[in-house]
Protein backbone atom coordinates (compact mmCIF):
# COMPACT_ATOMS: atom_id res chain seq x y z
CA UNK A 1 0.00 0.00 0.00
CA UNK A 2 1.77 3.30 -0.81
CA UNK A 3 1.34 6.04 2.11
CA UNK A 4 -1.55 8.12 0.44
CA UNK A 5 -3.78 4.55 0.57
CA UNK A 6 -2.83 4.30 3.98
CA UNK A 7 -4.06 7.62 5.15
CA UNK A 8 -7.57 7.48 3.48
CA UNK A 9 -7.77 3.53 4.95
CA UNK A 10 -6.88 5.73 8.56
CA UNK A 11 -9.60 8.14 8.10
CA UNK A 12 -12.44 5.34 6.47
CA UNK A 13 -11.41 3.85 9.62
CA UNK A 14 -12.14 6.94 11.69
CA UNK A 15 -15.24 7.35 9.79
CA UNK A 16 -16.77 4.06 10.60
CA UNK A 17 -16.38 4.71 14.69
CA UNK A 18 -17.58 8.50 14.66
CA UNK A 19 -18.42 8.30 18.45
CA UNK A 20 -15.77 5.73 19.69
CA UNK A 21 -12.94 8.85 17.49
CA UNK A 22 -14.54 11.75 18.83
CA UNK A 23 -14.55 10.09 22.43
CA UNK A 24 -10.38 9.74 21.93
CA UNK A 25 -9.53 13.19 19.99
CA UNK A 26 -11.76 15.16 23.30
CA UNK A 27 -8.75 14.11 25.30
CA UNK A 28 -6.13 15.37 22.58
CA UNK A 29 -8.14 18.43 22.11
CA UNK A 30 -8.16 19.31 25.64
CA UNK A 31 -4.61 18.57 25.94
CA UNK A 32 -3.50 20.74 23.09
CA UNK A 33 -5.97 23.51 24.06
CA UNK A 34 -4.16 23.77 26.92
CA UNK A 35 -0.53 23.42 25.99
CA UNK A 36 -1.18 26.23 23.90
CA UNK A 37 -2.75 28.36 25.81
CA UNK A 38 -0.29 28.20 28.36
CA UNK A 39 2.34 28.05 25.86
CA UNK A 40 0.88 31.23 24.71
CA UNK A 41 -0.06 32.84 28.05
CA UNK A 42 3.95 32.13 29.22
CA UNK A 43 4.86 34.19 25.97
CA UNK A 44 2.75 36.67 26.43
CA UNK A 45 3.82 37.07 30.08
CA UNK A 46 7.39 37.41 29.23
CA UNK A 47 6.27 39.81 26.01
CA UNK A 48 4.87 42.02 28.95
CA UNK A 49 7.87 41.82 31.34
CA UNK A 50 9.75 42.63 29.00
CA UNK A 51 8.09 45.94 27.58
CA UNK A 52 7.47 47.05 30.78
CA UNK A 53 11.08 46.72 32.05
CA UNK A 54 11.75 48.32 28.64
CA UNK A 55 9.56 51.02 29.40
CA UNK A 56 11.15 52.13 32.54
CA UNK A 57 14.73 51.78 31.27
CA UNK A 58 17.10 48.93 32.28
CA UNK A 59 19.95 51.62 32.59
CA UNK A 60 18.51 53.00 35.64
CA UNK A 61 19.89 53.37 38.72
CA UNK A 62 17.92 54.39 41.93
CA UNK A 63 19.89 55.94 45.29
CA UNK A 64 18.83 55.91 48.39
CA UNK A 65 20.17 56.76 51.84
CA UNK A 66 20.98 54.56 54.37
CA UNK A 67 23.41 50.94 53.88
CA UNK A 68 25.07 48.65 56.34
CA UNK A 69 26.29 51.67 58.23
CA UNK A 70 22.82 53.01 58.44
CA UNK A 71 22.04 51.14 62.24
CA UNK A 72 25.33 52.31 63.10
CA UNK A 73 25.47 56.24 62.44
CA UNK A 74 21.50 56.28 64.07
CA UNK A 75 23.47 54.84 67.29
CA UNK A 76 26.03 57.36 67.44
CA UNK A 77 24.20 60.30 66.14
CA UNK A 78 20.67 59.35 66.28
CA UNK A 79 19.87 60.05 62.57
CA UNK A 80 19.73 58.26 59.50
CA UNK A 81 21.83 58.82 56.26
CA UNK A 82 20.59 61.33 53.68
CA UNK A 83 21.15 62.18 50.27
CA UNK A 84 21.16 66.13 49.19
CA UNK A 85 20.90 68.15 46.40
CA UNK A 86 24.21 68.55 46.58
CA UNK A 87 24.86 64.64 45.96
CA UNK A 88 22.23 64.96 42.98
CA UNK A 89 24.02 67.86 41.30
CA UNK A 90 27.33 66.60 41.43
CA UNK A 91 26.24 62.75 40.18
CA UNK A 92 24.44 64.71 37.18
CA UNK A 93 27.90 65.95 36.36
CA UNK A 94 29.82 62.60 35.76
CA UNK A 95 30.41 61.79 32.43
CA UNK A 96 29.86 58.11 32.70
CA UNK A 97 25.71 59.40 33.45
CA UNK A 98 23.43 60.92 31.31
CA UNK A 99 21.86 62.57 33.75
CA UNK A 100 21.05 62.70 37.54
CA UNK A 101 17.94 63.84 39.60
CA UNK A 102 16.64 64.12 42.98
CA UNK A 103 13.21 63.02 44.26
CA UNK A 104 10.85 64.59 47.26
CA UNK A 105 7.86 62.57 47.53
CA UNK A 106 4.91 62.42 49.85
CA UNK A 107 0.93 61.67 50.52
CA UNK A 108 -1.43 65.08 49.68
CA UNK A 109 -4.63 65.90 49.23
CA UNK A 110 -5.69 67.22 46.45
CA UNK A 111 -9.24 69.27 45.36
CA UNK A 112 -10.55 71.18 42.93
CA UNK A 113 -13.98 72.76 44.26
CA UNK A 114 -15.77 70.31 45.98
CA UNK A 115 -13.56 67.25 44.19
CA UNK A 116 -11.09 65.47 46.44
CA UNK A 117 -8.63 62.79 46.24
CA UNK A 118 -5.31 61.33 47.82
CA UNK A 119 -1.89 61.41 45.65
CA UNK A 120 1.62 61.08 46.00
CA UNK A 121 3.37 64.14 44.94
CA UNK A 122 7.12 63.85 43.54
CA UNK A 123 8.93 67.26 43.81
CA UNK A 124 11.78 66.96 41.11
CA UNK A 125 14.00 69.19 39.07
CA UNK A 126 13.52 69.84 35.22
CA UNK A 127 16.18 67.14 34.89
CA UNK A 128 13.91 64.69 35.58
CA UNK A 129 12.31 64.68 32.60
CA UNK A 130 15.45 63.76 30.82
CA UNK A 131 16.29 61.04 33.07
CA UNK A 132 13.04 59.26 33.05
CA UNK A 133 12.21 60.26 29.75
CA UNK A 134 8.55 61.78 30.49
CA UNK A 135 6.98 63.45 27.87
CA UNK A 136 3.93 65.90 27.69
CA UNK A 137 1.06 66.03 25.93
CA UNK A 138 0.20 69.53 27.04
CA UNK A 139 2.15 72.04 27.80
CA UNK A 140 5.72 72.48 29.23
CA UNK A 141 8.13 71.62 31.77
CA UNK A 142 9.48 73.69 34.84
CA UNK A 143 12.38 76.21 33.72
CA UNK A 144 15.25 77.13 35.93
CA UNK A 145 13.91 80.02 37.16
CA UNK A 146 11.12 78.52 38.54
CA UNK A 147 12.64 76.17 40.36
CA UNK A 148 14.69 79.09 41.95
CA UNK A 149 11.66 80.74 42.57
CA UNK A 150 9.89 77.90 44.03
CA UNK A 151 7.52 78.26 41.66
CA UNK A 152 3.38 76.81 42.42
CA UNK A 153 2.89 74.97 39.23
CA UNK A 154 2.03 71.55 38.48
CA UNK A 155 2.19 69.11 35.94
CA UNK A 156 -0.83 66.17 36.32
CA UNK A 157 -1.14 62.81 34.45
CA UNK A 158 -3.91 62.13 32.41
CA UNK A 159 -6.34 60.39 34.71
CA UNK A 160 -5.29 63.41 37.08
CA UNK A 161 -6.83 65.69 34.86
CA UNK A 162 -10.03 63.39 33.63
CA UNK A 163 -10.75 63.55 37.34
CA UNK A 164 -10.29 66.78 38.29
CA UNK A 165 -10.80 68.15 35.18
CA UNK A 166 -13.11 65.85 32.79
CA UNK A 167 -14.05 67.38 29.20
CA UNK A 168 -11.51 70.82 30.17
CA UNK A 169 -8.40 71.72 29.42
CA UNK A 170 -6.55 71.61 32.73
CA UNK A 171 -4.02 74.10 31.63
CA UNK A 172 -3.97 77.37 33.54
CA UNK A 173 -6.48 76.47 36.29
CA UNK A 174 -5.49 75.80 39.97
CA UNK A 175 -5.20 72.62 41.91
CA UNK A 176 -5.10 73.18 45.82
CA UNK A 177 -2.64 70.55 47.94
CA UNK A 178 -2.78 70.96 51.41
CA UNK A 179 -4.63 74.37 51.08
CA UNK A 180 -1.87 75.56 48.84
CA UNK A 181 -3.00 76.39 45.10
CA UNK A 182 -0.85 74.92 42.18
CA UNK A 183 -1.31 76.32 38.37
CA UNK A 184 -1.88 73.49 35.85
CA UNK A 185 1.22 73.88 33.60
CA UNK A 186 1.63 70.68 31.85
CA UNK A 187 0.00 67.09 31.24
CA UNK A 188 2.25 63.90 31.25
CA UNK A 189 2.14 61.82 27.89
CA UNK A 190 1.11 58.05 28.59
CA UNK A 191 0.64 55.72 31.15
CA UNK A 192 2.05 52.53 33.22
CA UNK A 193 4.06 51.42 36.19
CA UNK A 194 6.51 53.34 37.60
CA UNK A 195 9.11 51.20 39.48
CA UNK A 196 9.55 53.96 42.37
CA UNK A 197 5.66 54.81 42.28
CA UNK A 198 1.84 54.56 41.03
CA UNK A 199 0.91 54.56 37.25
CA UNK A 200 2.69 57.61 35.04
CA UNK A 201 -1.17 58.82 34.49
CA UNK A 202 -1.65 59.29 38.14
CA UNK A 203 1.46 61.36 38.92
CA UNK A 204 1.55 64.58 40.33
CA UNK A 205 4.98 66.62 39.71
CA UNK A 206 5.65 69.92 40.68
CA UNK A 207 9.27 71.19 41.18
CA UNK A 208 11.37 70.18 44.17
CA UNK A 209 12.01 73.55 45.73
CA UNK A 210 8.03 73.77 45.60
CA UNK A 211 7.45 70.68 47.07
CA UNK A 212 9.95 71.12 50.24
CA UNK A 213 8.35 74.93 51.02
CA UNK A 214 4.93 74.25 51.05
CA UNK A 215 4.33 70.01 50.89
CA UNK A 216 7.29 67.72 52.04
CA UNK A 217 8.68 68.08 55.09
CA UNK A 218 12.15 66.83 55.64
CA UNK A 219 14.55 67.06 58.68
CA UNK A 220 16.99 69.23 56.72
CA UNK A 221 16.51 71.37 53.71
CA UNK A 222 18.37 70.34 51.63
CA UNK A 223 18.01 66.99 51.79
CA UNK A 224 15.79 64.13 49.68
CA UNK A 225 14.25 61.11 49.95
CA UNK A 226 16.33 59.41 46.82
CA UNK A 227 18.29 59.86 43.21
CA UNK A 228 17.89 58.76 40.05
CA UNK A 229 20.65 58.24 37.78
CA UNK A 230 20.70 56.92 34.01
CA UNK A 231 23.81 55.34 32.67
CA UNK A 232 24.66 56.57 29.37
CA UNK A 233 23.00 54.27 26.69
CA UNK A 234 26.24 53.44 24.67
CA UNK A 235 27.97 52.90 28.58
CA UNK A 236 29.17 50.03 30.89
CA UNK A 237 26.55 50.63 34.17
CA UNK A 238 29.42 48.92 36.14
CA UNK A 239 31.83 51.83 35.35
CA UNK A 240 28.78 54.64 35.57
CA UNK A 241 28.16 52.67 39.36
CA UNK A 242 31.77 52.77 40.02
CA UNK A 243 31.81 56.69 39.52
CA UNK A 244 28.63 56.99 41.72
CA UNK A 245 30.30 55.06 44.57
CA UNK A 246 33.67 57.42 44.15
CA UNK A 247 31.91 60.03 43.92
CA UNK A 248 29.36 59.63 46.75
CA UNK A 249 31.98 58.46 49.38
CA UNK A 250 33.84 61.04 48.58
CA UNK A 251 31.29 63.76 49.59
CA UNK A 252 30.46 61.45 52.52
CA UNK A 253 33.77 61.74 53.77
CA UNK A 254 33.33 57.04 53.86
CA UNK A 255 36.05 56.32 54.78
CA UNK A 256 38.56 53.08 52.92
CA UNK A 257 37.33 50.42 55.39
CA UNK A 258 33.49 51.44 56.09
CA UNK A 259 30.27 50.74 54.32
CA UNK A 260 28.11 53.06 51.89
CA UNK A 261 25.59 54.78 53.90
CA UNK A 262 23.72 54.36 50.72
CA UNK A 263 22.52 51.91 48.60
CA UNK A 264 22.35 51.88 44.71
CA UNK A 265 19.53 49.75 43.13
CA UNK A 266 20.29 48.41 39.64
CA UNK A 267 17.11 47.94 37.73
CA UNK A 268 19.34 45.89 34.98
CA UNK A 269 19.07 43.25 38.04
CA UNK A 270 15.39 43.85 38.30
CA UNK A 271 14.93 43.04 34.74
CA UNK A 272 17.46 39.58 34.62
CA UNK A 273 15.64 38.58 37.95
CA UNK A 274 12.55 38.96 36.43
CA UNK A 275 13.29 37.61 33.10
CA UNK A 276 14.34 34.50 35.08
CA UNK A 277 10.99 34.29 36.77
CA UNK A 278 8.85 34.38 33.88
CA UNK A 279 10.84 31.95 31.82
CA UNK A 280 10.44 29.69 34.63
CA UNK A 281 6.55 30.21 35.10
CA UNK A 282 6.43 30.00 31.25
CA UNK A 283 8.17 26.69 31.44
CA UNK A 284 6.01 25.46 34.50
CA UNK A 285 2.54 26.33 32.25
CA UNK A 286 3.88 23.83 29.84
CA UNK A 287 4.11 21.43 31.87
CA UNK A 288 1.00 21.43 33.05
CA UNK A 289 -0.16 21.66 29.53
CA UNK A 290 1.54 18.58 28.25
CA UNK A 291 0.46 16.66 31.19
CA UNK A 292 -3.08 17.05 30.17
CA UNK A 293 -1.68 15.81 26.89
CA UNK A 294 0.19 12.79 27.93
CA UNK A 295 -3.69 11.73 29.60
CA UNK A 296 -4.84 12.13 25.93
CA UNK A 297 -1.89 9.92 24.76
CA UNK A 298 -3.01 7.35 27.18
CA UNK A 299 -6.95 7.48 26.10
CA UNK A 300 -5.53 7.26 22.83
CA UNK A 301 -3.13 4.58 23.45
CA UNK A 302 -5.96 2.39 24.80
CA UNK A 303 -8.87 2.85 21.97
CA UNK A 304 -5.85 1.81 20.04
CA UNK A 305 -5.11 -1.00 21.50
CA UNK A 306 -9.31 -2.01 21.21
CA UNK A 307 -9.34 -1.25 18.20
CA UNK A 308 -6.80 -3.67 17.33
CA UNK A 309 -8.26 -6.38 19.19
CA UNK A 310 -11.85 -5.24 17.21
CA UNK A 311 -10.56 -5.48 14.14
CA UNK A 312 -8.12 -8.85 14.03
CA UNK A 313 -9.62 -10.80 11.98
CA UNK A 314 -9.38 -7.66 9.12
CA UNK A 315 -5.93 -7.65 10.24
CA UNK A 316 -5.64 -11.13 9.50
CA UNK A 317 -7.25 -10.91 5.90
CA UNK A 318 -4.66 -8.33 5.03
CA UNK A 319 -1.94 -9.96 6.17
CA UNK A 320 -3.36 -13.43 4.40
CA UNK A 321 -3.72 -11.25 0.82
CA UNK A 322 -0.05 -9.78 1.15
CA UNK A 323 0.76 -7.10 3.03
CA UNK A 324 3.39 -6.89 5.64
CA UNK A 325 3.87 -6.39 8.80
CA UNK A 326 5.14 -3.07 8.52
CA UNK A 327 2.01 -2.65 6.27
CA UNK A 328 -0.31 -3.07 9.48
CA UNK A 329 2.37 -1.60 11.91
CA UNK A 330 1.93 2.19 9.49
CA UNK A 331 -1.31 1.65 8.69
CA UNK A 332 -2.41 1.94 12.67
CA UNK A 333 0.26 4.51 13.65
CA UNK A 334 -0.96 6.46 10.52
CA UNK A 335 -4.07 6.19 12.71
CA UNK A 336 -3.06 7.25 15.74
CA UNK A 337 -1.30 10.47 14.37
CA UNK A 338 -4.39 11.43 12.19
CA UNK A 339 -6.58 11.43 14.98
CA UNK A 340 -3.94 13.41 16.86
CA UNK A 341 -3.42 15.86 14.18
CA UNK A 342 -6.97 16.47 13.47
CA UNK A 343 -7.67 17.02 17.86
CA UNK A 344 -4.41 19.47 17.57
CA UNK A 345 -6.17 21.60 14.91
CA UNK A 346 -9.49 21.66 16.59
CA UNK A 347 -7.40 22.38 20.11
CA UNK A 348 -5.68 25.07 18.77
CA UNK A 349 -8.60 26.59 17.15
CA UNK A 350 -10.27 26.88 20.75
CA UNK A 351 -7.37 28.12 22.30
CA UNK A 352 -7.10 30.84 19.72
CA UNK A 353 -10.31 31.83 20.64
CA UNK A 354 -10.05 31.65 24.62
CA UNK A 355 -6.89 33.58 23.44
CA UNK A 356 -9.26 36.52 21.40
CA UNK A 357 -11.92 36.36 24.58
CA UNK A 358 -9.11 36.81 26.49
CA UNK A 359 -7.18 40.03 24.63
CA UNK A 360 -10.59 41.25 24.70
CA UNK A 361 -10.87 42.36 27.99
CA UNK A 362 -8.11 44.70 27.59
CA UNK A 363 -6.71 43.88 31.04
CA UNK A 364 -3.82 41.33 29.45
CA UNK A 365 -2.55 40.35 25.54
CA UNK A 366 -2.50 36.88 24.69
CA UNK A 367 -0.98 35.82 21.55
CA UNK A 368 -0.57 32.90 19.56
CA UNK A 369 1.57 33.07 16.96
CA UNK A 370 2.96 30.22 13.93
CA UNK A 371 5.71 29.30 16.89
CA UNK A 372 3.27 27.96 18.92
CA UNK A 373 0.78 26.02 16.47
CA UNK A 374 3.74 24.64 14.91
CA UNK A 375 4.99 23.31 18.90
CA UNK A 376 1.15 22.41 19.40
CA UNK A 377 1.60 20.17 16.14
CA UNK A 378 4.48 18.87 17.07
CA UNK A 379 3.36 17.93 20.37
CA UNK A 380 0.48 15.83 18.48
CA UNK A 381 2.72 14.26 16.16
CA UNK A 382 4.80 13.17 18.76
CA UNK A 383 1.99 12.18 21.26
CA UNK A 384 0.41 9.94 18.19
CA UNK A 385 3.73 8.08 17.47
CA UNK A 386 4.91 7.38 20.56
CA UNK A 387 1.06 6.15 21.96
CA UNK A 388 0.37 4.76 19.24
CA UNK A 389 3.24 2.80 18.08
CA UNK A 390 2.41 -0.27 21.47
CA UNK A 391 -0.84 -1.09 19.66
CA UNK A 392 0.54 -0.87 16.27
CA UNK A 393 3.61 -2.83 16.81
CA UNK A 394 1.24 -5.42 18.59
CA UNK A 395 -0.77 -5.69 15.67
CA UNK A 396 1.98 -6.36 13.27
CA UNK A 397 3.35 -8.87 15.21
CA UNK A 398 -0.03 -11.00 14.70
CA UNK A 399 -0.06 -14.48 12.71
CA UNK A 400 -2.36 -14.34 10.22
CA UNK A 401 -3.55 -18.04 10.99
CA UNK A 402 -4.72 -16.62 14.62
CA UNK A 403 -6.19 -13.63 13.12
CA UNK A 404 -8.17 -15.56 11.11
CA UNK A 405 -9.55 -18.01 13.66
CA UNK A 406 -10.11 -14.90 16.25
CA UNK A 407 -13.76 -14.77 17.14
Amino acid sequence: MSFLQIVIEAFRSMGANRLRTALTMLGIIIGILSVTLLLALGDSMQRFVGKQLESLGTNMLFISPGGDRAQAQRMRRDAAPALTMADAEALDKLPSLSGAAPVLRGGVKLAVGSETSSFDVYGVTPSMFRVRGWKLDQGSIFSDADMRSAARMVIIGQKVADQFFYKQDPLGKYIRMENVSFQVIGVLHGEGRQVDGPDLSKLVIVPITAARAHLVRLPFAENVHYVIAQGKPDGNLDDAIADINETLRDRHHIKLDDPDDYTIDNLASFAETANKISTGIALLLGLIGAVSLVVGGIGIMNIMLVSVTERTREIGIRMAIGAKPRDVLLQFLTEAVVICLAGGVIGVALATLAAMGVTATGKFEVFIDAKTVIEACGFASVVGIFFGFYPARRASRMLPVDCLRYE
